[in-house]
This record gives C-alpha cells, structure tokens and sequence, in this order.
C-alpha cells in the first residue's frame, strides 16, 4: 500500500486481518511519515516509518508473499 500526501488520515486496518480482526494498522502520520500499530492492543505504542522505506518494506513483501494469487 503505497501513501500518498493526504490519505489514509485515520487508522487503517490491514486488508490480511486474521478472522478474529487482530492485525496491524496503519495511518499518515506526517508528509513523509507512516505509523504502524497493532491493532489488539493500539495503546502498547506505535513504529513510525519514513513513507519510502514503509513503501520498499512492502514491495519487498508482495515479491516473497505466500499469500499471492
């Protein structure tokens, strides 16, 4: 998922959300920043990423996912 200036204002939960809803979240938290949270316990705390590297992480992702059609 690639950020762009502008969206993702409000957490967002990961489209690869196990049954039960517990995975990650992810909002901008600035022009050049993405916050990542677990979603079953929000307030143990937050990574935040610059957008490029949050952007090659899931690239790299999408290339080695088990998960691929």
């Amino acid at each position: 998922m690639l950020m762009e200036h502008g969206k993702l204002t409000e957490w967002t939960k990961s489209s690869y959300s196990a049954v039960n809803g517990d995975c990650v979240e992810i909002k901008a938290a600035g022009r050049d920043t993405v916050a990542v949270r677990d979603s079953k316990d929000p307030h143990i705390g937050i990574l935040d990423f610059a957008t490029e590297s949050w952007s090659e992480f899931l690239a790299d992702i999408s290339r080695t996912s088990p998960f691929q059609n």
